[in-house]
């Protein structure tokens, strides 16, 4: 699909609103340029790029850390810290040249080997990063996740040719890779980080439109602008403070007191109102995200068998999203046909085997009876969630759903906050059902299937958080990656996800709109194709 010089630009049909309003929130830096005050959970780990895995410390890395390339709010992709990126002929070596003068704000260099050290370190198994799958096609990548791994082994794939250049090599066609190097796994890191990774968490030195002031563990983390920065990100502000809660409740009080200026989640009390707010400006409209629930193979009867499979398409047909959507949404979601969006190029509602994610309730209790007759039923089903963003209203129509249905008891299990819940997640401690979402890192099929489905992602080393493995899925999303067009890619794509609505690795519920409401006295506000904020546009 690329070859020659790659300038890299490819658009998404993604969401992008640009708002403006016309509060006192937030608080004054020491120069002429307002604070922005808004909403986050609290972050699952410390700070470090190829560690940070969910939406929270997403938003602080991305604007602290820039990579090779960025992505404009509608998806575009551009180079940043790259100023080319060139590949052969079928995409299994890429030279990567930098553009001189970038520095961390430490003071050093960026250069090749800042990204090349950083890519290592994530991808090494021994060293236990999240982002680690994001390195599969790169050659060498595999070595690194033996058991007995040193932790200062590297892939042999990346050739490191002077301080500006960097040779990667493939071990396999790999036609995505250029879009995926704005994705926070990519990011480069100053030698500081070696010396003391711990500590860099909590103090993280980047390269981006931000540098951090201050983290307040439980209440804050405060960015303050680089005035060092020169890449494409205009910053209009003199900073973004990330005020923690644990209550989606309490942060829209909050913001209708005038003491937030921005929330990009509305609670479920809220739905009905938000947009008539005499003192606040809101926003609705499509995203790119999709809500749903995974179910472990650690689960008694929910093995990745045959038992474990007609026990989950039956659950999925005990849903009725339509009625949760009509009830609890007011029509603010759309229930899901596939595991993507409708915002993702590729994206199709006619997927062979995509009516297990209708509601059936007939079909859901036949296909349950055929699972009691491999092994009769015993216990209850539980889906576990995170209490702090709003959750249980649709957690309790769900199992209610699946209850009234199916004749068995369900209910839902609430854990105080969502790195709670992540790190149970990624400790493979969980043995229910639990919540899910993704929004995607970048704006492709790809991201949202092999990054959560495929066997690279698995055993923690990506967010194939159920350790799903099928040899057959894995071979299409090759195949895709290899595809000779964009058109062939998503054909495949659309196959692979067809598995996925036999297997049900998760069951998908609908995908959402991005909602908010903002102070009156800040403008600006963009939603870009990762339903986020565009932080640097902000002003007030």
């Amino acid at each position: 699909m690329m070859n020659r010089s790659i300038p890299v630009i490819a658009s998404a049909c993604a969401v992008l609103i640009a708002l403006s309003g016309c509060s006192a929130a937030g608080t004054q830096n020491t120069e002429t340029e307002p604070i922005i005050s808004t909403a986050i959970t609290d972050p699952q780990n410390p700070l470090v790029p190829g560690n940070t895995a969910e939406p929270s410390g997403g938003r602080v890395v991305d604007e602290l850390f820039a990579g090779l390339v960025s992505y404009d709010p509608d998806g575009t992709t551009r180079n940043e810290i790259a100023s080319s990126i060139t590949s052969n002929e079928d995409a299994t070596e890429f030279t990567i040249t930098l553009e001189d003068g970038w520095t961390f704000t430490d003071g050093t260099p960026v250069t090749a080997s800042s990204f090349a050290d950083a890519w290592n370190y994530t991808a090494n198994a021994a060293n236990g990063q999240l982002n680690a799958s994001f390195f599969d096609s790169i050659e060498g990548y595999e070595e690194l996740q033996r058991d007995d791994v040193s932790a200062d082994e590297t892939m042999s794939g990346l050739t490191v040719v002077d301080d500006l250049t960097l040779r990667v090599t493939m071990s396999k066609p790999d036609s995505a890779f250029p879009n995926k190097l704005g994705v926070n796994a990519y990011y480069p890191l100053p030698q500081s980080f070696y010396d003391d990774p711990e500590a860099f968490g909590q103090n993280p030195v980047g390269n981006g439109p931000y540098k951090l002031e201050e983290w307040d563990h439980g209440t804050s983390i405060t960015i303050v602008k680089n005035e060092d920065y020169h890449g494409n990100r205009t910053v209009r502000n003199g900073g973004i403070e990330f005020r923690i809660y644990t209550d989606t409740e309490a942060a829209y009080a909050d913001a209708q007191a005038g003491n937030i200026d921005l929330l990009d989640s509305i609670p479920n009390s809220a739905l009905d109102t938000f947009q008539n707010e005499e003192n606040l400006n809101a926003y609705s409209q499509p995203g790119s995200g999709i809500s749903m629930f995974s179910i472990p193979a650690t689960a008694e009867h929910f093995g990745w068998d045959e038992e474990g499979r007609l026990r989950r398409q039956a659950i999925s047909m005990a849903i009725d999203r339509d009625a949760i959507n009509e009830k609890i949404y007011d029509g603010r979601v759309t229930p899901a046909t596939d595991f993507t969006s409708p915002r993702i190029p590729g994206y199709s509602d006619e997927l062979e085997g995509s009516d297990v994610l209708d509601y059936n309730p007939d079909k859901a209790r036949e296909l349950w009876e055929q699972a009691n007759a491999i092994s009769e039923w015993s216990g209850e089903f539980t889906l576990t969630y995170n209490a702090d963003a709003g959750n249980k209203i649709w957690v309790d129509a769900v199992c209610n759903s699946i209850k009234n249905v199916l004749g068995i008891e369900a209910s839902g299990n609430p854990i105080a906050t969502f790195s709670e819940l992540l790190q149970e997640v990624s400790d493979r401690a969980i043995t229910t059902a639990f919540r899910r979402a993704w929004t995607p890192d970048y704006p492709s099929m790809e991201n949202y299937l092999a990054r959560q489905y495929a066997s690279s992602a698995a055993d923690g080393l990506g967010r194939n958080d159920v350790d799903y493995k099928n040899a057959e899925f894995d071979a299409l999303i090759d195949q895709a990656a290899s595809a000779g067009s964009e058109e062939e890619a998503q054909a495949l794509y659309q196959r692979s996800e067809e598995i996925l609505l036999r297997d049900l690795p998760a069951i998908p519920l609908w995908y959402g709109n991005v909602s908010g409401v903002y102070a009156k006295d800040v403008d600006n506000v963009e939603i870009d194709f990762k339903n986020i904020p565009v932080y640097e546009a902000i002003t007030k």
